[in-house]
């Protein structure tokens, strides 16, 4: 008999495997769901999606395409107060930014308001639902604590032909917002205080985005998510850990209605950053009191704002890769998300020199009239990039840090009667430092080259310390440049502990807007969309807002900087 270990068929070679994927790989062996595998991604579209929404997508788009079945796009629209059809739109253009395809399934709660009042019906005929008219304090007062049972509502026996006459009429738009509420008769005595009776359709009487004013009442999230995943025939129902509470109940109404399907609910940890809020309530009262310029700030965690800083889909969906699927909660350092694009860009970014803050520099040896063009590499890490001219002149600029007129022992670069290589070019030498008579700041420096130098080093073999960028000026684009750093200053601004009032946390630091910056002239040839590396200062990305050809504006996505490896030393 063969006792080796034979390829699992239901598992692609090199996926990773996690809890939940063993969890479906034992459904499949035990014959369940006919070998099917139907998973969802359910936003509710209330807000713009965020990092943490990245990680569930990732995971139930990923697990369908690992086992071959399908994952389905469902909007959970049933609060019309807080939903709109921008909040749709971006959440479909951010699923397929990140490279995932529903295909025609394509489905909204909504669709389903008949059938959920069908099923709402047959609970009422059973005697496990009742309308109840306590108002919302009340409800509260009833329900108990954690260490308190829960009251009976007054309401809870009546008769079957009361509730079905009352639930009609609530939806027939006879009452007011508030006055009835049509509950699951569970246990009020329930340790879970999900159990508690909890509400399935309440009135509202606002206009829905896809239906209008067809509909006064609607039903419940806990309601309408576990059978809307049964009407659709998921077979997983993939959530996050807050979720697990919510379980019993999930699992209460699909038996309660004896469904053909009920799914199988398995929760996972949600994604939280250091640095970072992933309350859609916070992340709005940012946007609502202008702390940001809006959803697709590049500050924001949202998808929209990682896109428009510059951050790639692959290094979202490696970052996700990367963190795993775990049971319990915890924080993941954002330099871990930060070092995943660094990697990326690292390998594929093409090289440019920028001065972000010029300091002009005049060769008082150069020819006037000369010009000539020098050799710089596109990308060390990948030869295949080639190589590019860059133009080189009398008049330069570098970069104002980069010179010292009284320098420390520490401090290498340009001073005066200090000699220090330009970057692919030649060796020069600080000679005069011209100031502002007003202010006394240095606002020219006279510098001498040597032309033997030219690309390398001097042939009588002396050397210099520094090797400084540089652009030349009357080639140079002009450009706006913005610095982006954490939003916050806390490490988690979310806990109440740490950061009362998570606003107060801000970072006033988080967005430098450089406005006379310098960038050799080849990066009006490169692509718009793409990301560049500007040689000393990071990672950059024409913004697609606001960058035009008159005048570029880009957003630096991450400095060069890597901390990551400081992260793994201290776990």
């Amino acid at each position: 008999m063969n006792h080796e270990p034979q390829d699992d068929p239901a598992q692609e070679p090199g996926t990773p495997s996690h809890f939940i994927s063993e969890a479906i790989r034992e459904d499949l062996k035990a014959g369940k769901n006919d070998g099917r595998v139907i998973t969802r991604f359910p936003p509710e579209p209330n807000g713009y999606l965020h990092i943490g929404h990245a990680k569930s997508i990732c995971l139930n788009f990923g697990l369908a395409e690992e086992f071959h079945g399908r994952c389905h796009l469902r909007f959970d629209d049933t609060n019309p107060a807080k939903e709109e059809v921008e909040y749709i739109d971006s959440i479909k253009e951010d699923v397929r930014w990140l490279g995932f395809d529903w295909g025609e399934h394509l489905y909204y709660a909504s669709d389903y308001f008949e059938r959920l009042c069908d099923y709402a019906v047959a609970l009422i005929r059973a005697g496990k639902a009742y309308v109840c008219s306590l108002t919302a304090v009340q409800m509260r007062e009833y329900r108990g604590t954690l260490t308190e049972p829960g009251k009976d509502s007054p309401y809870r026996d009546r008769s079957i032909e009361e509730n079905l006459d009352l639930f009609g009429r609530m939806k027939a738009g006879e009452f007011e917002d508030g006055a009835h509420v049509l509950r699951a008769k569970i246990d009020m005595s329930s340790g879970n205080l999900n159990m508690r009776d909890p509400a399935m359709f309440r009135i509202l009487k606002t206009q829905h985005h896809r239906t209008g004013n067809a509909w006064c009442i609607y039903p419940m999230y806990d309601f309408a998510h576990g059978v809307s995943d049964s009407i659709e025939g998921i077979t997983h129902s993939i959530c996050t850990l807050e979720f697990e509470d919510h379980r019993p109940l999930y699992d209460w109404f699909l038996d309660a209605l004896q469904v053909s399907c009920h799914p199988r609910q398995i929760e996972f940890a949600r994604l939280n950053l250091t640095y970072t809020v992933m309350s859609k309530r916070k992340l709005l009262k940012l946007v609502e009191e202008g702390r940001v310029s809006g959803w697709d700030d590049p500050r924001m965690p949202t998808i929209s704002g990682l896109r428009r800083r510059g951050y790639t889909p692959s290094s979202i969906r490696n970052f996700c890769e990367r963190i795993g699927v775990a049971k319990r909660n915890s924080t993941v350092d954002v330099a871990l998300l930060e070092h995943s694009i660094r990697e990326e860009l690292n390998r594929s970014a093409p090289r440019f020199m920028a001065v972000l803050q010029p300091l002009k520099v005049v060769l008082l040896n150069y020819p006037g009239d000369q010009e000539e063009e020098l050799d710089a590499v596109n990308n060390p890490e990948d030869p295949g990039m080639g190589t590019r001219k860059v133009p080189f002149s009398k008049v330069l600029y570098i970069e104002k840090e980069d010179f010292m007129e009284d320098p420390p022992k520490q401090f290498f670069r340009l001073a005066p009667g200090r000699e220090v290589r330009l970057r692919y070019a030649y060796y020069i030498t600080c000679v005069k430092a011209v100031k502002d008579e007003r202010t006394g700041e240095v606002t020219e420096l006279h510098c001498t080259y040597d032309p033997l130098t030219r690309g390398g080093d001097a042939p009588d073999g002396r050397k210099v310390k520094a090797t400084l960028h540089w652009v030349s000026a009357g080639h140079a684009v002009s450009s706006e440049i913005r610095l982006y750093d954490h939003l916050f200053t806390k490490p988690n601004p979310g806990d109440e502990k740490e950061c009362p009032d998570f606003s107060a946390c801000i970072n006033p630091g988080s967005l430098v807007v450089l406005k006379d910056c310098r960038i050799e002239p080849g990066i009006s040839a490169a692509p718009k969309d793409g990301r560049f590396q500007f040689e000393r200062q990071g990672y950059f990305y024409a913004d697609p807002v606001d960058s035009c050809s008159e005048r570029p504006v880009f957003n630096r996505i991450v400095s060069l900087k890597d901390t990551y490896a400081k992260v793994r030393k201290k776990g």
